[in-house]
């Protein structure tokens, strides 16, 4: 599996290609800058980008915004990016950028997208499980950032309001990519059981049913994030 890598700490950058190398992946460009990176997407044609958002020259957000440059003009092209701090807007604009799911809407269900914050990358068998899932096209949002879009529509008249405790556990854990197996795994219950608050979560939401496991992270995620 080919990578693109984007990390202007080359500490970090280095400490990333010898673990993926570890497991496996093969690294197609390590670079440090959004003009490299872009460069190194359109050259490449990776399995799956892993890219950190901020990166020279502006030290903005110029990394998500190649990636998903990169998901536009090669519809499907996995990402998973990596921030040193939970950022909604970032979030936001990866899950409704490079012809991915809208609120309400289907999208592409193309490819793979994925957000970690950079802590997780010392977990090596989580870092290397979220990018394995992303170039397989699922999707992996870390869980700080999943509890704070879930807190944003927890208040009185927001959606959330109208989920039990059971259901709101479910869509955590669906939000994280989970499928419906893993989650009855994780709460101890049949899958039965999770299809049935699965069915009855986006019901609540007003969002249409999927079996597609990416394309149903993205609608509820970016629904709780826009909020109705």
């Amino acid at each position: 599996m080919r990578v693109v890598l984007a990390e202007d700490l080359f500490l970090l950058r280095d400490g990333l290609v010898r673990l993926l190398e570890a497991h496996g992946f093969e690294i197609a460009a390590a670079v440090e800058s959004g003009p490299e990176l872009t460069r190194a997407l359109a050259e490449q044609e990776p399995d799956v980008a892993v890219v950190d958002v901020r990166l020279p020259p502006t030290h903005t957000d110029e990394g998500l915004q190649c990636a998903l440059q990169a998901r536009r003009r090669r519809p499907g092209l996995p990402v998973l990016v990596l921030s040193q701090h939970v950022e909604q807007l970032y979030a936001r604009e990866l899950l409704t950028g490079g012809g991915t799911s809208r609120p309400g809407g289907a999208g592409s269900g193309a490819g793979g997208v994925g957000y970690l914050l950079k802590d997780r990358v010392f977990d090596a068998e989580q870092f290397v499980d979220a990018v394995r899932r992303v170039a397989a096209g699922g999707t992996v949002m870390d869980p700080q950032v999943i509890q704070q879009l879930l807190a944003r529509q927890s208040g009185p008249d927001r959606p959330l309001t109208r989920l039990t405790p059971r259901e709101l556990e479910v869509l955590e854990l669906m939000a994280q990519g989970r499928t419906n197996a893993a989650i009855a795994a994780r709460l101890v219950v049949t899958e039965r059981a999770i299809a049935k608050h699965t069915a009855n979560i986006f019901a609540k939401l007003g969002l249409e049913v999927s079996d597609d496991d990416n394309r149903r992270v993205l609608a509820v995620l970016a629904y709780l994030d826009h909020g109705r």
